[in-house]
């Protein structure tokens, strides 16, 4: 048997975490006492309603923004500030084009100092991902799930031990992104990061993560925690994944409509 690959991840817990904005000089709560507690390597979804607060809850997660109270714990340790050891990776690619692929993935290590430290781990990386041979490629010349592919090794050359994902896959096709989402899973199993996901995507959610968080809509509260005890790799058409798919759906309202 084939031992496991050992924990890269790091434990999250949020202790009674609110945010809020200023909005025309008035306050805009966004989260509502979130209490939370992530182990290492774990693989969490969250679904809700737009602009429920979702993507302010990674932004804070990753340490971009201040909470307005409570506390973000990584590894037991309260931060305050962003960290490579926890990236956060968006809809959009956002690639420098007049970088190459391989140069647009080491942007972050150039920053650090680290290239030259790191130069054979890029190289991992970029067959891990499926771009080995496109490393001299400019941004123009890839396809959607390409560039979004050099997004997601542009992280993992950081060897995270936190991966925040903000609707990563929204923009491709639906083909494209069920392979992505195979991607995906197989890369979280090779290297083990805690992974968190904000999508709108149900069988997304239910295909790649271990608990899927329902929230409510804003201030965002978790209305639901949702385990998915489903074995890795899973099949979309089985029984139990339909089952899933309907105590989701009921979460959020919406079983009546399936």
């Amino acid at each position: 048997m084939v031992a496991a690959p050992p924990l890269r991840g790091a434990s999250i817990q949020l202790a009674k975490l609110s945010h809020q904005f200023v909005l025309h000089g008035q306050p805009l709560p966004v989260l509502d006492v979130i209490d939370l507690a992530v182990g290492p390597g774990e693989f969490v979804a969250l679904l809700g309603p737009s602009g429920c607060g979702k993507s302010t809850l990674l932004r804070l997660i990753a340490g971009l923004e201040r909470p307005y109270s409570g506390r973000v714990f990584v590894d037991k340790q309260q931060i305050g500030v962003p960290d490579p050891s926890r990236i956060l990776v968006f809809q959009d690619p956002t690639l420098y084009p007049w970088r190459t692929v391989r140069q647009n993935v080491t942007v972050g290590l150039e920053a650090r100092g680290l290239l030259r430290a790191r130069s054979a781990r890029v190289d991992d990386v970029l067959r891990q991902v499926g771009l080995n041979g496109f490393e001299g490629a400019w941004p123009h010349q890839l396809s959607g799930g390409m560039a979004q592919r050099v997004a997601l090794a542009r992280a993992l050359v950081n060897e995270p031990s936190v991966l925040l994902m903000d609707e990563p896959l929204a923009n491709l096709d639906g083909l494209t992104r069920i392979a992505m989402q195979s991607e995906l899973m197989a890369l979280w199993e090779q290297q083990r990061f805690t992974a968190f996901l904000v999508t709108h995507d149900l069988d997304e959610a239910l295909y790649l993560a271990g608990r899927v968080l329902v929230l409510s809509p804003r201030p965002a509260q978790i209305l639901a925690e949702v385990p998915v005890d489903l074995p890795y790799p899973r099949q979309r058409g089985s029984v139990r994944f339909a089952e899933l798919r309907q105590q989701v759906l009921g979460e959020l309202g919406l079983r009546e409509h399936w």
